[in-house]
């Protein structure tokens, strides 16, 4: 039949032949094809571009694409709509030999593609509308093109349907061929490509089954009664298209909720670069930036981006498109914070205008309203990709409201890992216990308090076993108080409590940490500001803890008196989670340098702030926290060593992408910060598989007999774990790591970028400098070399009336101490910094 992998190499399309099934799936199935394609459902076109490409129609002897008619023993077959392809493909994969199929695909946009078997002596339009028929389907009446390309998917089961090795057999006669290529293409150029009236190519759908076609008989449509068709809907057509594209043009090309994009890059100008437009020494960056920001409000149209961004200060339009085409590549996330912090200042501005009475109230409320509902949708982007999930955990998101689905599933995750305390995956080739450690943040009122009731669903089990040990505990404690003046003293039982308080001593801790039974621990405080405060003096022991609990590794504690606590844990396994706002947050994690920060999970609750005051739809119910209940009880029950090899290649696949776009960016922070986050995601993938695995069990044997299917068959979970590594699954595993990686970004950037750059950490320098304040902001607006007078008068456009002139001499004084400015000879003040 016919398979060619097309290829643009020095300007030119090539062709080359692909001869086995082997081969066709390799290409498919390489981690490029797959980053982008998940980037192209996400809405990237310019990804979608950069899938891989075959043709099926034609035939290409010399590797040659341009000019070439030849015709091959298939043909393609495009379907865009999902629906419509869903019920097509069902009869072809049900009698695939009576329609000649040989490959079947889910394309990039949840359409499909097909290629089938061309009967000879016919064009690949006439082979088209016979299938179209005799699936009673659209069709696309552009894709008739002997050169036609389709950008595939890849070679997973749920985007490669059907494929039938009679795709790759060669049985050309290249006479046969030439000759059966110049009749249909005189037929074409005759008139055989045309299609009655309601089916012109501007209209691109076309219904065959429900047109009387006219055929003479041989079978083959009447050219010349087409043509007459064609003629009077081709002007009607082609009029009508015209003047839609216009009409989008006029109204959606100059504003963005009817604020005009000159009005936003103003503001972002204004907001981001002193009210400066980019110069000829910083404009293809500037532009970039203002690109990968603007896209998110552009409908990511490169188009629409190159006629809004001007050319700044001479910028030549090729350099320009270049840097839109680098933005538009770029991978698509939530919209960044500071163009919603440019949209909240003109949403600000335009509230005062309507309380002044400027402009037209009724306008300016709609467009506050636009603005809240598209922040409202923004916050739902990972919570829309998520993939169905699992009892348990889609139940946790049930009860706390979309809004609130990545932090939920943040919180569980580590309490998932508690309660599968005997399950181990392969990681990097290492083999990784569940631990996680994860921190919610959100504004107060916020509602990080409806995670609450879920945590407590998870741990209830294990809650009441812990009363138990604790009533002893007391019962002991009553006796060694009645006992205080006896030479016989009570024996202090060693319980393995296992949910931990936070308010807590070190020694304390570390104490019930030793007596988990080499089980996990688990700690939840509702108020992050319960450890900053009582681990205050600490806080370096704290940090410590948790690293060593992420790592698994031993934990020591010794002292000499025999009264004190002495602690010798082989594995510390600990998963803790802690709400609080991102204040507190600042004070549980003060350094960025020690490997802390990056072993924990920042969730973000949506930003509320002007959300109206409206009855709680999201509260848990009974029937969810038995659900919940039900996989708690179960994930104890799993035991043992897994390796899932689909889910290390997800990890591997996303560890290179994000490194190839950090490396073209030359963003270390980025790049450093993916290490963690990929064992972290794999882990809770894990972790929701896992209940995955439990939730089959249910359905098919019944909560009673999922238990009993366990207890007797100890290593069954292993094997449908593996099973559960589908396509969808796996999706998530982008979500989660993309979402973390955001927040860690969102949260640390800027910190991590100031610990690491100060003076400070590259030289050791004895001065700890962490307050960052209002000094800072007058030093990142001074220039590299600088004069007491200009040092002054920022201080004065910064402080205002508390600036005075010792303050800023002991300013200057400070900074030559931390060994942020040098002194010249001409009594100038240098940035050491800037030239590190």
């Amino acid at each position: 039949m016919s398979c060619y992998l097309i290829k643009v190499e020095n300007g030119h399309k090539v062709a080359r032949s692909i001869t086995s099934e082997e081969e066709y799936k390799q290409l498919r199935g390489s981690n490029e094809q797959k980053a982008n394609l998940r980037l192209a459902r996400a809405g990237n076109d310019a990804a979608k571009r950069r899938l891989v490409q075959f043709n099926y129609s034609g035939h290409y002897p010399q590797g040659v694409v341009k000019g070439m008619k030849l015709p091959s023993g298939a043909f393609g077959f495009d379907m865009d709509e999902p629906e419509a392809f869903a019920k097509a493909a069902k009869l072809l994969l049900k009698e695939p030999d009576k329609y000649g199929l040989l490959m079947l695909e889910r394309s990039a946009r949840q359409g499909g593609h097909a290629v089938f078997e061309r009967e000879k002596g016919k064009t690949v339009l006439e082979n088209q509308v016979r299938i179209a028929t005799m699936l009673k389907c659209e069709m696309d009446t552009s894709a008739h093109d002997i050169n036609r390309v389709y950008f595939t998917t890849t070679s997973d089961d749920e985007d490669l349907l059907f494929l039938s090795p009679r795709l790759f057999k060669d049985e050309y006669d290249e006479a046969a061929v030439a000759a059966e290529g110049k009749v249909l293409e005189e037929r074409e150029r005759y008139g055989q490509e045309e299609l009655p009236e309601g089916a012109h190519k501007a209209n691109k759908h076309y219904e065959p089954w429900k047109e009387e076609f006219k055929k003479d008989s041989q079978g083959v449509f009447k050219g010349q009664e087409f043509k007459n068709s064609r003629i009077s809907t081709s002007a009607a057509s082609t009029s009508a298209a015209a003047a839609s594209s216009a009409s989008t043009a006029s109204s959606a090309q100059d504003n963005y909720l009817g604020i005009p994009y000159g009005e936003i890059i103003k503001k972002w100008w204004q907001m981001y670069n002193d009210g400066q437009e980019p110069m000829r020494s910083n404009r293809n960056t500037l532009t970039f930036e203002l690109a990968v920001n603007l896209r998110h409000i552009c409908g990511f149209d490169r188009n629409l981006l190159a006629q809004i961004i001007p050319c700044y200060d001479g910028f030549p339009e090729q350099e320009k498109m270049a840097c839109i085409n680098s933005a538009l590549n770029e991978k698509i996330t939530q919209m960044p914070k500071r163009l919603k912090d440019v949209l909240s200042a003109i949403r600000q501005e335009r509230m005062k205008q309507g309380n002044a009475g400027g402009g037209s109230a009724a306008d300016n409320e709609a467009l506050v309203n636009a603005l809240d509902e598209a922040n409202a949708k923004d916050d739902l982007f990972y919570y829309n990709a998520l993939p169905k999930l699992p009892q348990g955990i889609r139940d946790s998101v049930s009860a706390v409201g979309p809004a609130l689905a990545l932090p939920v599933i943040t919180a569980i995750c580590p309490a998932i890992g508690m309660l599968a305390t005997g399950v181990k995956v392969s990681v990097h080739g290492k083999m990784n216990s569940l631990n996680l450690i994860s921190y919610i943040a959100g504004d107060f009122a916020s509602g990080k308090g409806s995670i609450d009731p879920v945590i407590d669903a998870w741990t209830s089990e294990v809650k009441e076993m812990d009363k138990m040990y604790q009533q002893k505990e007391d019962e002991w404690r009553a006796k060694k108080r009645a006992a205080k003046n006896k030479k016989e003293q009570p024996e202090e039982p060693k319980l393995p409590v296992r949910c931990l308080t936070l308010n807590n001593t070190v020694a304390n801790l570390a104490e019930r940490l030793a007596n988990t039974e080499g089980k996990h621990a688990f700690s939840f405080t509702p108020e992050a500001d319960t450890v900053a405060q009582k681990w205050k003096s600490a806080m370096s022991d704290f940090s410590v803890m948790l690293r060593q609990a992420y790592d698994g590794t031993c934990y020591e504690r010794e002292a000499r008196s025999a009264d004190a606590v002495n602690v010798h844990i082989d594995r510390l396994l600990w998963n803790v989670v802690m709400c609080g706002t991102p204040d507190a947050l600042y004070r549980v994690v003060s350094n960025y340098t020690d490997g802390f920060q990056s072993r924990i999970i920042v969730a973000k609750t949506p930003d509320n702030t002007f959300t109206p005051l409206s009855d709680n739809m999201y509260v848990m119910n009974e029937r969810q926290r038995d659900r919940i209940i039900q996989i708690a009880h179960l994930l104890p029950l799993l035991t043992g060593e897994v390796v899932l090899p689909k889910l290390e290649d997800k990890g591997r696949e996303w560890l290179e992408q994000i490194r190839l776009e950090t490396m073209k960016n030359d963003d270390k922070v980025k790049a450093r910060q993916r290490f963690r986050i990929c064992p972290t995601t794999m882990r809770m993938m894990t972790c929701i598989m896992l209940c995955k695995v439990l939730e089959t069990l249910i359905q098919k044997h019944g909560f009673n007999g999922a238990e009993k299917q366990l207890k007797e068959s100890p290593d069954l979970w292993k094997g449908m774990l593996v099973k559960t590594q589908t396509p969808t699954m796996l999706e998530a595993f982008n979500i989660l790591a993309d979402y973390q990686l955001d927040n860690a970004l969102y949260f640390f950037r800027s910190r991590i970028e100031d610990a690491f750059s100060s003076k400070n950490y590259c030289s050791q320098s004895p001065y700890d400098r962490t307050h960052r304040g209002k000094n800072d902001s007058i030093f990142e607006r001074l220039d590299v070399t600088f004069t007491f007078e200009q040092a002054e008068q920022q201080s004065v456009a910064v402080k205002g009336a508390t600036a005075t002139h010792e303050t800023v001499r002991q300013m200057l004084k400070n900074w030559k101490r931390q060994g942020l400015i040098s002194i010249l000879p001409d009594k100038r003040y240098q940035k050491v910094t800037s030239i590190i």
